[in-house]
């Protein structure tokens, strides 16, 4: 274990969970990571390395076949497999959220139908929020599902969907107007369908087509795709919940927790970016020494690791508020906005600790510096949570004149 970013309080099953998920990083993920994400290659090794190791099941209860483990254990996981390869966390994170979702707002028939399996990662969980032309802006979501007989009909495009092709049930968030009439706040006319469907791409079922993968700068291996939806019918039963105009509480509820394993993410590729530059900085020399020894390098040093070991607390902090049952978004939105910019910056000096070498494919903090963009905008850009932090205080601190 490294002296950064340790965590107190952990049991001894906690303990063993992480030194099991450090030594499959150290062993399975970082020696071929970079050679995978040149080629754009899903880790299918590694995906099944990690079901073995009963990860796709780390929070689902017990009785559903799984660990039962808290958020802050399987965000401390995250934080691992992300230091190796954070497209391997992407991948993770997409399945964790639909299962998550399914425990607490699904129907009986829903959790015994979907969880068992999903602990097994027999089936590979995804979730569809947002669209071409919405962004950030939820409430302008045009994807419509209109109630007929005992089905619904799903008509839509679908954007930026981790684990597209790879995923056998999707979470669909639709605008649903059925016994909402007109003039209904948004946020109160929809619904998340649970879509089942085939792996693959192209029409992978009736009514719904998966194109081709996206090309992206980083982030790469893990699949991200569009989703159209053309007259697909779903059964009434796959409403999640089994009532609708409940998907935007769902869904914020389940990107919640997502913002604290964006945080472990960018938490993850801090720490492997620290590691990386610490080390370099001891095996290059300039004017007779290692550059380690030269005041500017320390000082750089010493500002990377402040940074990673603040996002870890905040992070940590973030998941054991959510872990007590109590509202976290204040929490987990300056955990994953502060763990964010922090990877970001810490990268970015791994980057020139590196010099010209640092802009060579051969050396894996290139990789690190095309992949940390994307938590900019994961879960929420730095801006919304900035509007989500700055309105949660207003309440907390209301003016009492």
């Amino acid at each position: 274990m490294t002296r950064l970013a340790q965590t107190a309080g952990l049991n001894d099953i906690q303990r063993e969970i992480l030194a099991t998920v450090r030594d499959f990083v150290d062993k399975e993920i970082i020696p071929v990571a970079t050679q995978l994400e040149h080629r754009d290659e899903y880790p299918t090794e590694i995906v099944e390395g990690l079901k073995e190791l009963g990860l796709f099941g780390l929070m689902i209860p017990e009785e559903y076949g799984g660990l039962g483990e808290s958020l802050l254990t399987y965000a401390l996981c995250v934080e691992e497999i992300a230091r190796g390869w954070m497209s391997v966390s992407g991948i993770i994170n997409t399945h964790f959220i639909v299962a998550y979702m399914l425990k607490q707002h699904g129907t009986q028939e829903q959790k015994d139908t979907f969880l068992p399996r999903m602990a097994l990662g027999e089936v590979r969980g995804a979730f569809s929020m947002s669209e071409p032309a919405l962004g950030s802006d939820v409430s302008a979501i045009s994807s419509k599902g209109v109630k007929d007989g005992d089905e619904y009909v799903l008509n839509g495009q679908k954007m930026w969907l981790t684990n597209g092709g790879t995923s056998t049930l999707v979470a669909v968030l639709c605008r649903s107007d059925e016994g909402h009439p007109e003039g209904t706040a948004p946020h109160k006319s929809m619904t998340t369908f649970l879509v089942e469907k085939e792996p693959g791409f192209g029409e992978v079922r009736p009514g719904l087509t998966i194109p081709g993968k996206i090309d992206k700068m980083g982030y790469k291996g893990v699949d991200t795709t569009e989703l159209i939806m053309d007259d697909l019918h779903i059964p009434a039963n796959r409403v999640l919940g089994g009532t609708t105009g409940r998907g935007f509480y769902q869904m914020m509820d389940g990107v919640e927790v997502g913002r604290v394993n964006v945080a472990a993410r960018g938490c993850g590729v801090a720490q492997r970016a620290f590691e990386l530059g610490v080390s370099y900085a001891q095996q290059r020399h300039t004017f007779g020494k290692p550059i380690a020894e030269h005041q500017a390098i320390q000082f750089k040093l010493a500002e990377m690791a402040t940074k990673v070991e603040a996002a870890h607390a905040m992070m940590v902090n973030a998941a054991r508020k959510k872990d007590s049952g109590e509202r976290n978004d204040l929490e987990a939105g300056m955990a994953k906005y502060l763990a964010s910019e922090y990877c970001k910056e810490v990268v970015e000096d791994a980057f020139r600790i590196h010099g010209g070498y640092g802009f060579s494919k051969e050396y894996e903090i290139e990789r690190l510096y095309r992949e940390a963009p994307m938590l900019l905008i994961g879960e929420g850009t730095a801006e919304i949570q900035k509007m989500i932090i700055g309105r949660r205080l207003l309440e907390e601190y209301r003016f009492q004149g």
